[in-house]
């Protein structure tokens, strides 16, 4: 019978243990003893040895059992629901191929038949960033009939190399994108432009979706998809991608895990003309899209734009140090603005 005391003032020690040293080694305060010597917590879902010479808890683990047989579950891979139907849908209203894409790409800006193709490609899409393709493509002819070399940019002075692409977007910045990945070029690649997006992106002006495009057009070899504004503003705008994403960059990789390979190199064209002429920025024809019964955002979108204001004489736009990060900004801005300062040669033209 002492025994039996012993070991229960014994129990009731560990107990008192227990309850003044919470918080050490893993102690928790305990409030109700069960009937075979342990201390139940209710609050914690927590059963404590009563004879535990630390006070170590015990969690009660939920078991699930997989009845498989040990066979591995296949699970199939994320795809937007109706994407079939609705890029067949994308294919049969861009089978005129007169948006101004078709006629004024960066794949239409080149001379097929020149040694120096490839430059001539690179600097197209260098151009093309934040701008109209009709802008893009004047100014490419202005820059062919003066030698679009990587030699003649070096041995061209900044003001006439700016009198040439005026007014594309960020003029002055492409100015000096131009003149320093030239002289890359032409130091490290003889004039042509490197073979991998790695090399691409470490140019000065040229970002991810410039460098496939350039992986592709250039070189015909598909690196990944190019997405600008019109491929991100339509990925979210028809649910192609599992969230929605903030930056062109991000559409790009959410779009590759599960579009099919060989559609990476016409999904750049097919939805730049599509955003170009039927899902805009602001004001979609919806009305008029075959795919307004299946697309999530359809008659969601911002309405038409307000008749527009003269912006007052005091306020000037200025334009962001890095043009390959306003790339990826997404933003869509009016190339055609007027600059604070315009070459000496093109203020002569507007004063007359």
């Amino acid at each position: 019978m002492e025994a039996v005391k012993g070991q229960r003032r014994g129990a009731e020690y560990w107990y008192d243990m227990l309850d003044t040293q919470e918080g050490r080694g893993g102690c928790v305060q305990v409030g109700k003893r069960n009937r075979d010597g342990t201390m139940f917590n209710s609050d914690r879902n927590t059963e404590v040895s009563a004879l535990a010479p630390h006070g170590c808890r015990r969690r009660r683990l939920k078991v699930e059992y997989d009845d498989t047989g040990g066979a591995a579950v296949k699970t199939e891979p994320w795809e937007p629901p109706h994407w079939k139907d609705q890029l067949a849908c994308i294919r049969t209203m861009r089978s005129r191929r007169d948006a101004p894409v078709d006629q004024m790409g960066a794949e239409k800006c080149f001379d097929t038949k020149a040694p120096v193709r490839r430059f001539q490609v690179l600097v197209s899409l260098m151009l093309s960033s934040q701008t109209r393709d009709q802008v893009t493509a004047a100014a490419m002819q202005k820059l062919r009939a003066h030698g679009c070399t990587a030699g003649n940019i070096l041995a061209t002075d900044d003001h006439t190399l700016g009198t040439l692409i005026y007014p594309v977007g960020f003029w002055r910045n492409k100015v000096k994108y131009l003149k320093k990945t030239s002289a890359i070029l032409q130091e490290q690649f003889g004039g042509d432009i490197p073979s991998d997006v790695e090399g691409l992106v470490r140019l000065p002006g040229v970002g991810p979706k410039m460098a496939h495009l350039a992986m592709d057009i250039a070189w015909n070899q598909v690196s990944g998809i190019g997405v600008d504004t019109h491929v991100h503003r339509i990925s979210n705008r028809l649910g192609w991608v599992r969230k929605p994403t903030k930056t062109p960059e991000d559409t790009r990789r959410a779009l590759e895990e599960w579009l099919p390979r060989d559609l990476w190199s016409q999904i750049n064209w097919l939805l730049v003309g599509f955003g170009q002429q039927m899902c805009l920025p602001v004001g979609p024809l919806c009305s008029m899209c075959l795919n307004q019964h299946s697309c999530p955002s359809a008659h969601k979108s911002s309405p038409a734009k307000k008749p527009h204001r003269p912006t007052p004489p005091s306020r000037i736009k200025t334009e962001p140090e890095n043009e390959a990060a306003a790339e990826h900004q997404g933003a869509e801005k009016d190339p055609g603005y007027r600059p604070a300062s315009l070459p000496q040669q093109i203020k002569e033209e507007d004063e007359t």
